[in-house]
């Protein structure tokens, strides 16, 4: 389209109310591309319409088209397996005879869901957005949550050609066990490690305080195997984060937003991602599923339960307004949503794979 306006643009020039050398220059390119234009025997560097010529095309491309700076860049999702919750944890005040539709439950009242995270290449530079529950704790542990699924993030990653040396920033969106696990592995030797040797880790210092000294309630969701080599390795970038709302994080990925919210952990980090002309909300455990949308469908794991109704009113509303796109991290079917506001309420207005837009 801008290169016809272009080429309208030079066809156009004897028909216009130029004077001068604009003129001449805007008629020599009307006739480079009519196919009249004599170029004569002398050098190229001694014919000045030339020159104002490529200059008029370096303008016109600079400043006449749309800049579109993350145009590099390509978001997919990654899978790294399955895992157990109670119902009635996962859907709080909503009784099991509403939530089972959305999630049908086991005979043990537990319901499967996804620990899927979110991979950001840009030119050589990749991005994972959390890291899912890891494979370094005891039998026991894992046996609380049935772990089940073919997926696993290394190979996940491997589909993309990303391996583990290859990610250049983990950013965690909090450090719930089933949303860092993966970040830190077995050194083999009785200790741990970072799993991604030349990436920075980005948290930040509010939360990091939070799940370092973490409240009765909480603490066994932050497990210190899982968040404190990545200090001692010295790979830790701490955000100095608002209390709440937006922030301009550009300075950790090109366009990259972050919403804060309180209600499920302190601080916890929505990133908001530029894509194909969209924004991508990773939405993490505000809205765990695409079946968490309706406002009191709230987790009983959240510490704010009445911050978190507040804090997705807000969020819905800016998700509508601006036509973001939601991705789901723990939905076991849905992997992304938009939205649409009705009489009722905010709902999906459709669903569909991050591949897809």
């Amino acid at each position: 389209m801008y290169w016809a306006k272009f080429v309208g643009l030079m066809r156009s020039a004897s028909g216009r109310g130029l004077g001068g050398g604009a003129k001449s220059m805007l008629q020599f390119g009307a006739n480079i591309l009519n196919g009249n234009a004599n170029l004569g025997s002398a050098p190229i560097s001694n014919q000045p319409q030339i020159w104002l010529f490529v200059v008029f095309i370096t303008v016109f491309l600079r400043y006449c088209t749309p800049v579109q700076p993350y145009y590099t860049m390509q978001l997919f999702s990654i899978e790294t397996g399955n895992f157990k919750l109670d119902g009635g944890a996962m859907f709080g005040v909503v009784p099991k005879s509403i939530w089972q539709r959305l999630n049908p439950a086991d005979e043990n009242n537990m319901c499967s869901w996804a620990m899927r995270c979110l991979l950001a290449i840009d030119g050589n530079r990749a991005m994972l957005i959390d890291s899912g529950i890891g494979d370094k704790q005891s039998a026991k542990f894992f046996g609380f949550y049935y772990l089940h699924g073919d997926h696993s993030l290394r190979a996940s990653l491997a589909t993309h050609s990303i391996a583990f040396d290859d990610v250049a920033i983990n950013f965690l969106t909090h450090l719930h066990f089933d949303h860092v696990g993966g970040s830190v592995v077995s050194d083999g030797n009785g200790g741990y490690r970072p799993t991604f040797a030349n990436a920075t880790y980005v948290s930040n210092a509010a939360h990091w305080q939070w799940a370092t000294e973490p409240n009765p309630r909480e603490k066994a969701s932050f497990l210190k195997e899982n968040i404190l080599p990545i200090q001692q390795a010295s790979q830790l970038n701490l955000l100095d984060t608002p209390s709440s709302g937006l922030l301009d994080a550009n300075h950790v990925w090109p366009g990259m937003q972050v919403y804060v919210v309180n209600g499920h952990t302190e601080q916890m980090m929505i990133p908001i991602l530029p894509y194909k002309g969209r924004k991508v909300a990773f939405v993490a455990d505000l809205l765990p599923s695409s079946g968490h949308i309706p406002l009191p469908y709230i987790m009983a794991y959240d510490m704010r339960p009445l911050l978190t109704l507040q804090e997705k009113a807000d969020f819905l509303g800016l998700a509508v307004t601006n036509n973001w796109v939601l991705m789901f991290e723990h939905d076991p079917v849905v992997e992304c949503a938009t939205l649409v506001q009705t009489e009722t309420g905010i709902k999906i207005d459709q669903t569909f794979k991050l591949s897809e837009l």
